[in-house]
């Protein structure tokens, strides 16, 4: 199941659990993980991309040894909301994660890269930590958002 709607993805998770977050690039993909309760994500590993099967194989290795339950992917929309070419991509990536056979939630991350980037360049980390911790900390960031909007977001009929 892909989905944008918290409530939906939130159906699809109803005992909760560890949840993995995905910052898809064109070279790498950063990975966070959350706690079973929702309550904090962190940042985990950076994956460099290969060929699609072999990335395939290490996320599901990962998602498996930290019994994951679903997972978050961060869609890079336009500033307009709209789809641009890189989101049509990360479509096609989210797609084709099906094997894991893994709830997955597309979620807005239009600042995330952004937002970790000023917070690196505050705490004066070099460039190149600054790229060495990027995406796995933005992964972080778009996981964080994911999880406040499904602890807080009002469940149907107002309860």
């Amino acid at each position: 199941m892909i989905t944008s709607s918290i409530p939906d993805y939130r159906e699809a998770l109803p005992a909760g659990g560890r949840l993995l977050g995905l910052d898809v690039g064109t070279r790498t993909i950063g990975l966070a993980l959350c706690d079973a309760g929702w309550t904090i994500a962190t940042p985990a590993e950076l994956l460099r991309r290969g060929k699609f099967g072999a990335d395939l194989e290490r996320l599901a290795a990962f998602a498996r040894a930290q019994q994951a339950k679903g997972l978050v992917v961060g869609l890079p929309l336009n500033l307009d909301g709209s789809d641009s070419p890189r989101t049509q991509s990360v479509r096609a990536f989210a797609r084709n994660l099906a094997p894991l056979a893994l709830p997955l939630l597309l979620w807005d991350e239009r600042w995330s890269t952004q937002a970790v980037t000023r917070t690196l360049l505050d705490a004066d980390a070099s460039r190149a930590r600054r790229a060495e911790l990027v995406d796995k900390m933005a992964a972080a960031y778009i996981l964080q958002g994911a999880i406040d909007a499904l602890r807080w977001e009002p469940l149907e009929g107002g309860q």
